[in-house]
């Protein structure tokens, strides 16, 4: 298989440039498309998605930046980047939402015959996904897991045992920065042809987190779900976040008012 990385997106949507990074104006159907064509062409296809959080985070953290940006494809993982580009002229058509994608890369890769790679969470959230899965996807081809509680000392020997297991995706449910950072440094290294970081969705599908019902998520909601269930760790945080994403808004339509009257 070839081993050349790339950063090119799929002709089907164009990018659009928000926050100073450029997110691909896919729909969900098309991301994955994109993934499977990569598998196919033996391709290296690093997934990056950006919510309120993370775009937040990315102006203060510039490796955090560059990692995302080296991406090969960016989708919104959060409603507010949707509603975002919409009052900036930059239209996203649809929210991606990272565990989405990955469920649906899960029955595609059923389906086709692919294998699959997880690493990250705790050893018996893993334990419990795996279970799950399983029991879901009965014929997926699990080409072998790994906890996400390991040394920068330790990374590029777990690139070389995912490399070894020969996978074809690869899905790493850790937070962000650690999971982008080790992307953009091993992604390559790894052997796998779509690398998709996925951050809790290990959590929900093993059943330690309850995801948000479906009316909440449309809403944009999902966040103050979570919130509800944790308010003392996350309710600082979402409240510091969304004021910080809220402050970035105002100031691209500002910049863009500007530019505008030139």
């Amino acid at each position: 298989m070839s081993e050349v990385k790339t950063n090119t997106t799929d002709r089907s949507g164009a990018r659009r440039r928000l926050f100073d990074i450029d997110i691909d104006a896919l729909t969900i159907d098309e991301t994955v498309e994109r993934c499977l064509a990569a598998v196919s062409s033996g391709e290296l296809l690093e997934v990056g998605v950006v919510n309120a959080a993370k775009l937040v985070k990315m102006r203060r953290d510039a490796e955090l930046h560059d990692a995302v940006a080296g991406c090969g494809v960016i989708v919104a993982d959060g409603q507010s980047v949707v509603w975002a580009s919409r009052l900036l002229r930059a239209r996203l058509p649809e929210r991606v939402a990272g565990i989405d994608l990955f469920q649906r890369l899960l029955a595609e890769s059923e389906q086709k015959g692919h294998s699959v790679y997880f690493l990250g969470a705790k050893p018996d959230v893993l334990d419990e996904m795996g279970r799950r899965v399983a029991h879901w996807y009965p014929g997926l081809k699990v080409a072998g897991s790994r906890d996400g509680y390991f040394s920068d000392d330790e990374a590029p020997g777990v690139a070389d045992e995912i490399a070894a297991s020969r996978a074809d995706l690869l899905f790493l449910g850790m937070t962000s920065p650690k999971k982008e950072k080790f992307v953009a440094a091993y992604g390559q290294r790894s052997g796998a042809r779509v690398v998709h970081g996925v951050g809790g969705s290990f959590d929900v599908l093993a059943g330690k987190v309850r995801r948000a019902p479906a009316a909440w998520q449309r809403v944009g909601m999902e966040w103050l779900y979570r919130v509800l269930q944790e308010p003392r760790r996350l309710g600082p945080r979402y409240i510091t976040t969304n004021a910080a994403f809220i402050a970035l808004v105002v100031r691209e339509m500002v910049k863009s008012a500007k530019g505008n009257r030139v």
